[in-house]
């Protein structure tokens, strides 16, 4: 750290940032796919030749940025450093090698400066198809879930590989789609391979070492300060979740503060099930130590060193720590409830840096696959969320997705690459849980099929029967609702068939409050009933005003 003084190190820390985020643009303005170039779900990383995360894009999923150096690290076992040239891309879906599900793909390249490796450009994106069931929570082994690509070269010195092209695009139902995405994830390295060579051509650096290290530890000395002032003790907390039919699922965690270090232990959590929803521990430590992140210290740029301070555990055959082959398709939505048990703990010593549940996490998603009316196949997600939690500060925020950032993008574009008609998308009144700071709103969707045959409909859905609860007397926010205009309620976690003409309709669930609802000021809740956030029964209900 000593070798670059603090503005220089500043500078270069974020010229970093800036590489990842031209790679992250270069990503986006290639990309086929709506999951990619509307919804976010993708992340771009720079790493050095150890694999070590120096920056990562601004806007990209924070879980995928934590597990991507660990993803390389494995590549580096399967191929020494010393077998890697120029214009290789290296890709895996692998679940337990990457990100805890097939639909997410990892492309890494490396990053060659004067005939020598100096780092290594690497970034994941949500494919919009990977075969098998659909991207769905029902199934009950992994190899019903898609086609399993463990780490093989795409790009080997230039060259694509065309028989595992020609393996991939059999085993999907879009492949014009999923291919160019793959290729955008391609592009997106190629620029962070020619930005990095520019910085060190410009600055004069040999290699990227010593400017790894430094960030890094100037990464772990923040992290490490802002535990330092945590009061030292075991903080406990549990939470409960709809999980699958009669196999409720039940997050048991503790959270040990001692000194400059935080273990995050989730022993006695529900055992693994055959159903999709076990996450994986790559993903069960992303989504554990970046609510911890965001909570103590949320202005340091992310980086390897971030999280050295920080340790993890779930128990082996847990549903936070499943054996191969579980199902696993649906991870997110058991990860996505970890930032909710890990804050519920912390709540008491930390009642300034929390928030409460979100109805948001987990996300909820709709996956619609059929033939459009040119007989052409298509597969696509919407992309919506429901409320964030309260915070001590203000009111959730409506519609946003906590702790993955993952967007919503446009309904035109939505529209325009399926026969699928939105009808409506707007607030849903009375869903944030009443408090001192309201839950944010979830909102209301509705879908329409015009398809000229039935399509297969994958949800993948939580809080219907276990809302987002509230924090330190705060209320719970709405259950999530899912209907068809015949009046069915399809299967919350499961594929069912819907009919051309008829009409899906999700109520996205709202965040939980934070404080008791009776120190809420007044002029909030006459705002609220003005805006419409509130109906009159809520205020008087939940605030006793009339």
């Amino acid at each position: 750290m000593d070798a670059f003084d603090p503005i220089t190190l500043e500078v270069y820390w974020s010229r970093m940032i800036s590489i990842a985020d031209e790679a992250a643009t270069g990503l986006l303005r290639t990309a086929f796919s709506t999951i990619v170039r509307e919804s976010n779900d993708f992340a771009t990383v720079l790493m050095d030749r150890n694999g070590d995360s120096l920056s990562e894009n601004t806007g990209g999923i924070a879980s995928f940025s934590c597990i991507l150096p660990q993803t390389t690290k494995s590549f580096l076992k399967r191929f020494p450093i010393e077998t890697w040239q120029p214009g290789d891309c290296v890709i895996t879906n692998d679940p337990w090698l990457a990100t805890g599900h097939l639909p997410d793909f990892t492309a890494v390249s490396p990053i060659f400066f004067k005939d020598q490796i100096v780092g290594f450009a690497g970034c994941i994106a949500h494919s919009p198809d990977v075969g098998g069931a659909l991207w769905s929570a029902d199934c009950r082994e992994l190899f019903e879930e898609g086609i399993r690509i463990p780490p093989m070269r795409l790009y080997r010195a230039g060259e694509i590989n065309a028989e595992l092209v020609d393996i991939l695009t059999s085993n999907v139902r879009v492949p014009g789609p999923v291919m160019g995405d793959l290729q955008a994830q391609v592009v997106s390295n190629e620029v962070a391979v020619r930005r990095v060579v520019e910085f060190l051509e410009d600055t004069g650096l040999a290699n990227l070492q010593p400017l790894s290290e430094a960030l890094q530890a100037r990464a772990d000395l923040a992290m490490r300060r802002a535990l330092a002032a945590v009061p030292d003790g075991t903080y406990r907390a549990s939470i409960d979740a709809d999980g699958f039919d009669e196999q409720t699922t039940h997050i048991e965690v503790a959270v040990t503060v001692a000194g400059e270090t935080m273990h995050i232990d989730f022993a006695g959590t529900s055992p693994q099930i055959d159903r999709g929803i076990n996450c994986v521990l790559n993903y069960t430590h992303a989504y554990a130590v970046y609510p911890v992140k965001c909570a103590l210290d949320p202005f340091t740029p992310r980086n390897e060193g971030s999280y050295r301070a920080i340790t993890v555990a779930a128990p082996e055959g847990s549903i936070l720590n499943p054996r191969f082959p579980a199902p696993c398709s649906a991870r997110q939505l058991t990860g996505h409830l970890l930032a909710g048990a890990i804050y519920k703990a912390l709540a008491d010593v930390l009642p300034e840096s929390v928030i409460a549940e979100c109805g948001g996490a987990p996300t909820m998603r709709a996956l619609f696959s059929g033939m459009d009316h040119a007989g052409d196949r298509f597969s696509q997600v919407l992309f919506a969320s429901g409320g964030m939690g309260a915070s001590p500060h203000r009111d959730g925020l409506p519609t946003t997705a906590f702790p993955t950032n993952v967007g919503a993008g446009s309904i035109e574009a939505y529209e325009s690459v399926a026969p699928l008609l939105v009808w409506k998308k707007q607030l849903r009144p009375d869903s944030g849980g009443a408090g001192r700071f309201r839950g944010g709103l979830g909102q209301i969707a509705e879908i329409e099929v015009r398809t000229p045959a039935p399509v297969r409909l994958s949800l993948l859905s939580d809080r219907r029967d276990h809302p987002a609860q509230g924090l330190l007397g705060g209320g719970p926010g709405a259950p999530a609702v899912i209907s068809i205009d015949d009046g069915t309620r399809p299967h919350p976690k499961s594929r069912s068939t819907v009919a051309p003409g008829r009409r899906v309709t999700l109520l996205y669930p709202g965040g939980g409050g934070f404080g008791d609802p009776a120190q809420r000021e007044p002029s909030a809740i006459l705002a609220d009933l003005r805006d419409g956030y509130i109906t009159a029964d809520a205020a008087r209900k939940d605030y006793g005003v009339v």
